[in-house]
């Protein structure tokens, strides 16, 4: 009787763990429509989306060994109301292969981290001869860095891509394409990062390219500061750092999906098919990816293949993206696993 008990205890006890995180993985993949201003908890969940779904795949092997069916129909329902998400983060394409002659263009995206402020204007010209390799005919690029030392970086990428405009500080876009007109988009004061648009004329069609950079999650810096105070011998409590990451990724929310939806009220207001590209600070799914996606397509569900994240520096997550308008049609979606920056630089061939 004593271990029937304790079954029936274990059995219930796992069944109430399978009900909490498929509640928990629900309200994940509706954080995304709340604005954190207002949401916090909720949209906070979407950035431990991965860990839940990883959850209900366990959860669903359990169930499964214990033969309990019905139970299992808990986890897989969740699995499977999953399936969008993934394919924010994972696409599979078998049968398909990108056709690089046929006529169209390429996009990239790519932070920069101001070529670490290295002096010799090497990273600069690396990178440059790695867009010309990719034949890259439009670039994005958020912390650019106009000097390296004496070596002019902006002059000389202008060498190959003919055409350039410059954003607020460190925002600018190479076209080997005629550029009608551009504008940058203010976040205000207190913040360093910005958006800009410019027109440009792709064989005599008007495309507006929107270049965004949203703010950091300040996660690294809270990092050195830690790591400053340990070194100088400051007495730290013990959860005093899990407390300025939190509040570090809460502010940096709430700034980003203001300065979202800025942006996204600048797409609505486009006369031209829009493609929206950048590093947007935040991960696919969150309200900013949302906001930000509005009606466009995302350009890696629609061609791209395999697992895709964008930022290296010890977290494998997505937070660099090229939207369009569905009226382009993308042929192909990928990064290059570069390493002078802490961001990957992100590719997007488009066919007329």
């Amino acid at each position: 009787m004593g271990k029937l008990a304790v079954y029936k205890y274990f059995s219930f006890m796992f069944l109430v763990v399978t009900v909490l995180v498929s509640s928990f993985t629900f309200f994940g993949l509706f954080g995304g429509t709340a604005n954190p201003a207002t949401g916090t908890a909720m949209a906070m969940l979407v950035y431990v989306l991965p860990h839940l779904i990883i959850a209900n795949f366990i959860l669903a092997v359990f169930w499964i060994v214990r033969r309990r069916w019905h139970w299992l129909c808990i986890p897989v329902v969740t699995i499977l109301c999953c399936i969008p998400y993934m394919g924010t983060i994972l696409q599979v394409r078998i049968f398909t292969h990108p056709d690089e002659n046929k006529a169209g263009f390429k996009i990239a995206t790519y932070n920069v981290a101001m070529f670490g402020r290295e002096i010799s204007g090497f990273k600069a010209e690396d990178i440059l001869s790695e867009m010309k390799k990719q034949k890259t005919d439009i670039l994005c690029m958020q912390e650019f860095m106009e000097f390296s030392g004496d070596k002019d970086n902006f002059k000389k990428y202008k060498e190959f891509f003919t055409y350039a405009a410059k954003g607020k500080d460190d925002m600018v876009v190479f076209s080997r394409f005629p550029i009608n007109g551009s504008e940058m988009i203010d976040f205000g004061t207190h913040t360093n990062n910005s958006a800009m648009w410019v027109d440009i004329d792709i064989n005599g069609i008007n495309v507006r390219l929107f270049n965004v950079h949203l703010e950091t999650t300040g996660f690294n810096r809270t990092l050195h500061r830690f790591a400053k105070l340990e070194q100088q011998g400051a007495q730290l409590e013990s959860n005093a750092f899990l407390r300025a990451i939190y509040d570090n990724y809460t502010v940096g929310m709430i700034i980003r999906a203001r300065q979202a939806n800025i942006v996204a009220q600048k797409i609505k207001e486009s006369p031209y098919p829009v493609i929206v590209c950048g590093d947007f600070n935040d991960v696919a799914y969150s309200y900013v990816y949302n906001t930000m996606l509005g009606n466009l397509v995302d350009g890696f569900k629609e061609c791209g293949d395999g697992f895709m994240y964008t930022y290296r520096s010890g977290r494998e997550v997505r937070i660099d993206y090229i939207f369009h308008d569905e009226t382009l049609t993308g042929e192909n979606y990928y990064k290059q696993e570069l390493s002078y920056s802490d961001h990957y630089p992100v590719f997007m061939r488009f066919s007329f």
